[in-house]
């Protein structure tokens, strides 16, 4: 997130001011303060027959690189419901969440600190296509993963191999 310039709430120029946590843009008319808060979403590690879904980014950032189906949590959605909608929006298939892996924190060029919460999901039905934004959805035996692009996508993958999630 970029820095504020200007109050959102009553114009007045910000100030950086030193607090606790450290420095951080504040009204001195309103006393607003700008929270960098991490932006939350979540991953899905779909899997059927031993095998793990993955979708091709059909856009930018990253186009071309493999990646889980994942997506940001919109108002009013729980972290589960979002995984979901987002497996089904960008794979056409439908799931059922097994377990959290893990929550992570990454760093975006594009939207700065995300809050990442994994999730592995059983697919249950559904037809497999590609989303709006893939060009190419496809299941991988473990063994024939393509490079993962994130932190969060090889820690997780890994973890669920280590425990023995998926044969």
């Amino acid at each position: 997130m970029k820095d504020f310039v200007f109050c959102p709430f009553c114009g007045a120029k910000l100030e950086k001011k030193r607090g606790r946590k450290g420095v951080r843009n504040r009204c001195p008319a309103c006393g607003f303060t700008q929270y960098k808060n991490p932006i939350p979403s979540v991953g899905a590690i779909p899997v059927k027959d031993g095998k793990v879904l993955l979708i091709q980014r059909g856009v930018e950032p990253v186009k071309g690189a493999w990646v889980f189906p994942t997506g940001f949590i919109d108002e009013g959605e729980s972290p589960p419901q979002a995984c979901l909608r987002e497996l089904k929006e960008e794979t056409g298939l439908e799931g059922r969440i097994v377990r959290i892996i893990e929550a992570y924190a990454e760093e975006a060029d594009l939207y700065g600190h995300i809050l990442v919460i994994m999730y592995l999901v059983e697919v249950t039905g559904g037809e497999l296509r590609p989303g709006d934004d893939a060009a190419d959805a496809r299941f991988f035996y473990p063994g024939e993963l393509p490079d993962l692009l994130f932190n969060c996508f090889r820690d997780s993958m890994a973890r669920v191999l280590e425990e023995g999630l998926i044969s």
